[in-house]
């Protein structure tokens, strides 16, 4: 729902207020803390808890053994259970996330983009497309965000955003150096702008300044892997680890028909980066 909220529609309605919480491993967590009602209407739900299991609905494909389910667009239990729970005690500090860079946002100032890039201010572009998650150590796509220099953008796709969209990463030339792009399933955008961008300097994608950081981790990422693939996208770096499906020949066939990178070090990775860009 983060991006939704760029929608005008949405934006018309006061009570509306944004975004709750992170990423969906803290949910149970982030809901025994919401004083609320809360309706999952996505995959991503977590056993419930027994602080939170009397105010969770669920709607749509999902669904848990004894918790309520939403029927034909009826939401007047989750109205009543919101009227009923008492809600905050009181406003928390406010705290703004910028979103809304789909296709159409960005490709309406690709003049101030491609200017700024032939004028040196912006020397690179970083699409992260991979999640960090919950466990120890597993901070590769946050540290390549927060490290890359300040003469780059930092394009986002997917739920990796979470760990460091609060960020202040600053502006070029009046443009914010962090681009949220949407969810996984908005690559499609991504796909568009670099199409555009590569038309617009006359050279093909593959030649843009422009370096693709993406997970396999689940099944819309590796959708979106062999999407660019099929696009003739070369040199992906990959992560966080190699998937146990690819066997060592397919591997090969990957790195000497694609240029596919394992994920390492995010600092080495971006110089590697620049340097394969210079």
């Amino acid at each position: 729902m983060l991006p939704a909220h760029s929608y005008p529609k949405l934006k018309a309605y006061p009570h509306l207020v944004g975004n709750y919480g992170g990423a969906w491993q803290d949910q149970q967590k982030e809901f025994a803390d919401f004083p609320g009602p809360i309706v999952m209407t996505s995959n991503c739900l977590i056993e419930p808890q027994p602080r939170y299991r009397g105010r969770l609905f669920t709607a749509g494909p999902v669904g848990w053994p004894g918790i309520r389910h939403i029927e034909n667009s009826d939401f007047s239990q989750v109205v009543q259970a919101a009227l009923a729970l008492p809600g905050f005690a009181e406003d928390a500090s406010e705290e703004t996330v910028t979103i809304g860079f789909g296709r159409d946002a960005v490709l309406g100032v690709a003049d101030k983009v491609i200017d700024a890039v032939k004028a040196g201010a912006i020397r690179h572009f970083f699409l992260i497309g991979g999640c960090d998650g919950a466990a120890l150590g597993r901070n590769y796509y946050t540290d390549f965000a927060e490290h890359a220099p300040q003469d780059t953008v930092v394009l986002t796709i997917g739920c990796g955003k979470y760990r460091f969209n609060r960020h202040d990463f600053g502006t070029i030339g009046g443009l914010p150096r962090l681009l949220d792009m949407g969810q996984c399933n908005d690559a499609y955008s991504a796909i568009v702008v670099a199409s555009k961008l590569a038309e617009a300097f006359g050279v093909g994608v593959n030649e843009l300044p422009l370096s693709l950081i993406v997970s396999w981790f689940e099944q819309k990422a590796a959708a979106v892997l062999l999407t660019l693939l099929a696009l003739g996208v070369r040199n992906v770096r990959l992560g966080p680890t190699l998937p146990a499906f690819l066997t060592p020949a397919l591997v090969n066939v990957l790195v000497e028909k694609f240029g596919i990178q394992p994920i390492g070090d995010a600092k080495a990775d971006i110089e590697a980066s620049l340097s394969r860009a210079a």
